[in-house]
């Protein structure tokens, strides 16, 4: 795992200006690795490298040429099948010098070109400078793992693994671009391709890019393409599941550190640690975090299963502290994220990095295996009302929704308000108003707009309902999941990880976003993931078979923090100093006034405005970093 920049001149030779920039955005990597850095220059490119030295870490430096200097390289990641592909290359003729899955992606782009991505299986982000074409080639993993940034600045192509680290280029003039804000405060991120800034860009899981005759072209070369085929028995498909959850598992343990895992006490990470203990027995490590609040803890679920394994397990109780957090969270994210989650992230990761340098995780469990009860069993019942319900009825249904009482205190078998809300919507419609932190009404009023008439007309609306739309399957669960995979995942979840993990030096691997895995989960009908109104259906039937006591039928907790407590309890000055003083950057973009009124709301326990008091904290501190140059 390492961070990656360069600089590579659309037209002539690069000046030393832009070179002397690429050290400084290298520079700005150093805690995603500190065991060395490197650079390469020729006429027209630089790279630099930041490296965390995980596999071969005497002879696996970078950047790293082919044997005749022609083709030069910068990776992050790993690659877990370079061992197989290395003796079908040497067979052709390439010769290697180290025992690192860097050169194996080198020698492979030699030997195929672009379509080596095809036959890599692993997490990576990397850039290959072709001296012989003069071109040059990069790529993003098929899930979304491993980052990549890049931007043209005057006439010269720049890429990094962070924004911050882009931010350093020699040129760079930072114009922020805030029209996707409706989409950051509904959901918390702003989507790929997009960033904040004008110029900045994503690459977008399984794409490859290339830079040649001073164009830059995109392409994608993976995506899930079946849905619901897999007709087999449970007792096959179970099998199936193991084997290829074994095989995920047991090639994600190379390493020349220390390696461990996250386990949380939820199901996934545990058949992650039970896979790990039966290659590893007395070696496997393990790390949990709990918090005082029993509501937010699993320590104890997740010591059965250390126990079970015999894990030299290393528990943790913490009691978070927001003014200690608040800064590195917000400033190494690089861009305003409003998953307060990646607190607890944060805290794990500094607490497992004590132990290991790698750890696996059981990330990617839920977004395959139908494990969002709260927004896929929701969803599966208004499909099947959609089909016994006239078409004439549903806009009556949902100005019937839209006046249903939203009360904590009603029973909920009434709590029907929602669920008859969305039956006036299409399925992307309603995909799209679980799927929103923040309603679409709620965020135009703090934007201190009017409602949007059509949400349709909405550029967020769009953006998160195409995956939905694009989905190959005629299940709905299917299509939710299958934006979740597009969508959520690379925007959310894998940005927290790989930021609040690399903050600490500490790579993470995750074997249930395995494309192979992923590929079966699909292939497996809804109907059979989501059984009697819970998901993860053969997960759960895995676990039973695997994991110590009733494990298996624990509802999933998840991993948060109370942060509106907090920011309406003891934080709550600290708020008011920083978001609604006069001279706050956020009044330019949101109604302070009304955000004013969600915190006074939120002090007299009237409701939990806790998501859009933190989305517009975490943007005011984000702008303060632009302005101070940060």
């Amino acid at each position: 795992m390492c961070g990656i920049s360069g600089a590579f001149a659309l037209d002539g030779n690069l000046t030393d200006d832009v070179r002397a920039g690429v050290r400084r955005m290298n520079a700005a990597l150093a805690h995603r690795g500190p065991d060395g850095d490197g650079f390469f220059d020729a006429g027209p490119v630089t790279f630099g490298h930041r490296r965390l030295a995980i596999i071969d870490r005497a002879g696996g430096h970078q950047p790293m040429a082919n044997e005749d200097g022609s083709c030069w390289i910068v990776f992050n990641g790993e690659i877990y099948n370079h061992k197989a592909i290395r003796p079908v290359l040497e067979a052709r003729g390439h010769v290697f010098r180290t025992t690192c899955d860097t050169e194996v992606i080198l020698h492979g782009y030699e030997e195929y070109g672009p379509t080596i991505v095809e036959r890599l299986d692993g997490m990576f982000a990397f850039v290959i400078w072709d001296g012989r074409t003069r071109e040059l080639f990069a790529a993003r993993d098929r899930l979304g793992k491993k980052p990549f940034f890049h931007a043209v600045i005057d006439d010269v192509f720049h890429f990094s693994s962070e924004l911050p680290s882009l931010t350093q280029a020699t040129g760079w003039r930072g114009e922020i671009d805030l029209s996707a804000l409706e989409g950051y405060l509904s959901l918390g991120y702003f989507v790929a391709p997009d960033t904040p800034y004008r110029n900045a860009r994503k690459l977008l899981p399984g794409h490859w890019l290339r830079v040649a005759g001073g164009r830059v072209e995109t392409r994608q070369y993976w995506d899930v393409t079946e849905f619901d085929t897999d007709t087999r028995p449970d007792a096959a498909i179970l099998a199936e599941i193991d084997e290829q959850l074994r095989a995920a598992v047991h090639s994600r343990l190379e390493s020349e550190v220390p390696l461990g895992a996250f386990l949380s006490g939820g199901i996934d990470s545990g058949l992650v640690v039970s896979y790990m203990a039966e290659a590893l027995g007395d070696r496997l490590v393990t790390a949990s975090v709990g918090f005082g609040d029993a509501a937010h803890n699993e320590l104890e679920a997740a010591g059965l299963v250390a126990a079970a394994f015999g894990s030299q397990h290393h528990p943790e109780v913490i009691e978070p502290r927001l003014d200690e957090v608040i800064d590195p969270v917000t400033r190494l994210m690089g861009e305003p994220m409003a998953d307060s989650s990646a607190i607890p992230t944060w805290y794990v990761s500094k607490i497992a990095r004590r132990h290991v340098t790698v750890a696996l995780s059981g990330d990617g469990g839920d977004e395959a295996w139908a494990g969002y009860d709260f927004r896929y069993v929701p969803h599966a019942m208004e499909a099947a009302a959609r089909r016994v319900l006239p078409g004439p009825l549903a806009p009556a249904v949902g100005w019937l929704g839209r006046r249903w009482p939203r009360s904590p205190r009603l029973p909920k078998p009434l709590r029907a308000g929602t669920l008859l809300e969305n039956l006036g919507r299409d399925p992307a419609g309603s995909y799209y108003a679980d799927l929103t932190f923040l309603k679409a009404d709620d965020t135009r009023r703090l934007m201190g707009l009017s409602p949007h008439h059509d949400p349709a007309s909405s550029s967020v609306y769009q953006a998160v309902t195409e995956p939905y739309r694009r989905c190959a399957s005629a299940d709905a669960v299917q299509q939710a999941e299958y934006a979740d995979l597009k969508l959520y995942m690379p925007n959310d979840p894998l940005v927290k990880v790989d930021r609040m993990s690399m903050a600490h030096s500490l790579e993470v691997r995750c074997p249930l976003l395995d494309h192979r895995v992923v590929e079966l989960a699909f292939r497996i009908p809804a109907s059979r993931k989501q059984q009697w109104r819970q998901g993860k259906t053969f997960l759960r039937q895995l676990a039973r078979q695997r994991l110590p006591g009733a494990l298996w039928t624990l509802p999933k907790k998840g991993f948060s923090i109370p942060i509106g407590s907090w920011i309406g309890g003891p934080f709550a000055g600290r708020f008011r100093d920083e978001v609604l003083s006069t001279g706050a950057a956020i009044g330019a973009h949101l109604d302070t006034r009304h955000l004013g009124t969600l915190l006074d709301a939120q002090q007299r326990g009237e409701r939990d405005h806790g998501y859009a008091l933190w989305a517009a904290w975490v943007l005011e501190r984000w702008l303060r970093d632009q302005s101070a140059g940060r």
